[in-house]
């Protein structure tokens, strides 16, 4: 599982765990995350900020325009190619590209027909990378060529392009520089009464350009970056100040770790929101559960291998394929023995 630490005051250390992830699509890929332990109210300022970081503040890579030889205008169409120039232009705009360069860059697609003129014929600098190579561009019918210059650019947001800036086989493509295609939070309580904390589960959708696991990491550094400012006001040198203080001066900035007990707590709340149809059990091992009740993975390590066992049809294959599966999702061990139904 994986487990990183942030440390987000001078009194406490969050740990935020990927709880679940999976690969929907090479252009579809989800994460769901947990973070805690946050003081009351906490959890739900850090998930409004978390979310618009990542919609708004990571960059993405796009196709900003082309170059399309021997074509004079957008609504042109070419003997031998079965779509129109404007047709090219949307399926080129749906190539998603990931750029390891904050420079713009050049790609090309040269192919002779007759062909099907794929992502994959996209060629250039090693720094850009398709995702899916098997979007579609265009049908060559014809023994002829289709010859396109792409310019691809790294930002954030989307950009509207002028049509007036088309030219005579050049052609300006509205881009999309968004490479996460949804973000959700929630807000979840534990803990005494009085000492409740609460923890945040995160839900991130990519476009395949980017893990979700990345995309929390750079949404995270976006947050620092913008608040770096407020933490030195005046614009003095904070740095010459505090080289040659003591480490006696600086422990404002200790940190107190959270106890094997908090995290625990924490993973419990986080299993209760997991179905046990992300487990991907057969049939008949997943109708058992059901049939006793048994919804989420929470739910499931209430009980243990005897326990399953006096469920009625479920073998030790089955038992066996549970733990199977709660090993490789979510690096849980199944119990032996805990007695539930006695």
């Amino acid at each position: 599982m994986i487990q990183e630490e942030i440390e987000i005051s001078t009194r406490t250390l969050l740990r935020w765990r990927c709880i679940e992830s999976r690969t929907e699509s090479k252009r579809l890929l989800y994460g769901r995350f947990a973070i805690s332990p946050f003081r009351k109210g906490q959890a739900n300022t850090v998930g409004i900020a978390m979310r618009r970081a990542l919609l708004d503040e990571i960059e993405g890579a796009s196709i900003t325009s082309a170059t399309i030889r021997g074509v004079k205008h957008e609504y042109s169409a070419i003997n031998g190619i079965r779509e129109s120039i404007h047709d090219i232009l949307i399926n080129l705009k749906e190539i998603i590209l990931r750029s390891d360069s904050p420079e713009p860059q050049k790609a090309y697609i040269s192919v002779s027909g007759p062909s099907e003129v794929t992502a994959r014929d996209i060629r250039g600098s090693s720094l850009i990378h398709v995702i899916d190579s098997t979007q579609y561009v265009a049908t060559i019918t014809g023994k002829i060529s289709l010859d396109i210059e792409l310019d691809i650019e790294k930002d954030r947001g989307y950009r509207m392009e002028n049509s007036q800036k088309s030219q005579e086989g050049f052609f300006p493509i509205d881009a999309v520089f968004m490479p996460i295609r949804n973000a959700n939070y929630s807000v979840h309580s534990f803990g005494s009464r009085e000492k409740t904390k609460e923890i945040l589960l995160l839900e991130i959708w990519t476009d395949g350009s980017l893990t979700p696991e990345k995309a929390l990491y750079e949404a995270s550094r976006n947050l620092i970056d913008l608040s770096i400012p407020s933490m030195n006001p005046g614009g003095e040198d904070k740095n010459s100040e505090t080289k040659d203080k003591p480490e006696s001066d600086l422990s404002h900035s200790t940190i107190q770790f959270v106890s094997m007990d908090m995290e625990q707590m924490t993973k419990d709340v986080a299993l209760k929101h997991i179905f046990i149809d992300q487990l991907e059990l057969p049939a008949r091992a997943y109708n058992c559960l059901k049939r006793v009740n048994v919804h989420t993975v929470a739910d499931l390590l209430d009980y243990g291998e005897n326990d399953l066992m006096k469920i009625k049809n479920f073998g030790k294959e089955s038992i066996k394929q549970v733990s199977e599966a709660l090993k490789k999702r979510f690096f849980v061990n199944l119990p032996k023995n805990k007695n539930y139904l006695d």
